[in-house]
């Protein structure tokens, strides 16, 4: 004996077929949709080391127009991967949002030093990693001078990092010169004596007698008087007239 479908289970199954067509023709006609614009945000600091011009290039090949562009022909991954092989980006998140715009989120690289020599120059940033110069933008960080030997570096990276975070530091540590035995100078921006620092060892605690060395030299106006300041003892500071 054959069995009929009941109304109510065969109106069921229409509505659920005409459901899966719609959605299908919809997915398929979004997917043949244009990119309706472009947008580029930078994360973080205001200074760019790099233009939403750039980020763009990145973004769309062979000059075109994002009118031109297919929304179902872009590889999201591929595009990131693209953007965050670019020297001055740190992340970089691209999205495409439901009305049609490719939307970037650009972090950039921090840099803490600028190491100037004679073959090149360039920003260690605060991961440690080379960082071009911008030919848009000069970062005010301490100028670092003499040769960085590979045995010398992580130390190093970690001094700027520390003069970095610190806001005393960021803005009066304005050199620093690295001698062939390890041992560092460094110039202060306001005064004209020098920093005789030594070597990358128990450098928070000499950050932190300079600092109440100066407190107290500034106050009682001695600080104009000295000629060199000696933070190689982590007891004391030695200064020379």
């Amino acid at each position: 004996m054959k069995k009929y479908l009941s109304w109510p289970t065969l109106r069921l199954v229409l509505i659920l077929g005409l459901v899966c067509f719609l959605y299908s023709f919809m997915t398929k006609r979004n997917d043949n949709r244009k990119l309706k614009e472009i947008k580029v945000e930078f994360l973080g600091n205001d200074q760019l080391f790099m233009t939403h011009e750039t980020v763009n290039k990145l973004l769309i090949e062979n000059n075109e127009v994002a009118s031109s562009i297919g929304k179902v022909t872009l590889d999201l991954n591929d595009l990131e991967n693209t953007i965050q092989k670019h020297e001055m980006v740190d992340e970089v998140e691209v999205f495409l949002s439901i009305d049609g715009t490719l939307k970037a989120i650009v972090k950039q690289k921090t840099p803490v030093a600028r190491v100037y020599g004679q073959d090149e120059s360039y920003y260690v940033d605060i991961k440690g990693a080379k960082m071009p110069l911008s030919d848009i933008y000069t970062a005010r960080v301490p100028l670092v001078s003499g040769e960085i030997k590979a045995e010398y570096s992580e130390k190093l990276e970690e001094l700027f990092r520390i003069i970095h975070e610190d806001d005393f530091l960021k803005k009066n540590i304005i050199g620093i010169q690295v001698l062939p035995n390890g041992s560092l100078k460094m110039k202060n921006r306001n005064y004209d004596y020098d920093i005789e620092f030594g070597r990358t060892i128990n450098m928070e605690q000499k950050f932190k007698n300079y600092k109440a060395f100066l407190q107290k030299a500034v106050l009682d106006s001695s600080i104009y008087n000295y000629k060199k300041i000696n933070l190689k003892f982590t007891q004391q500071v030695v200064c020379t007239k």
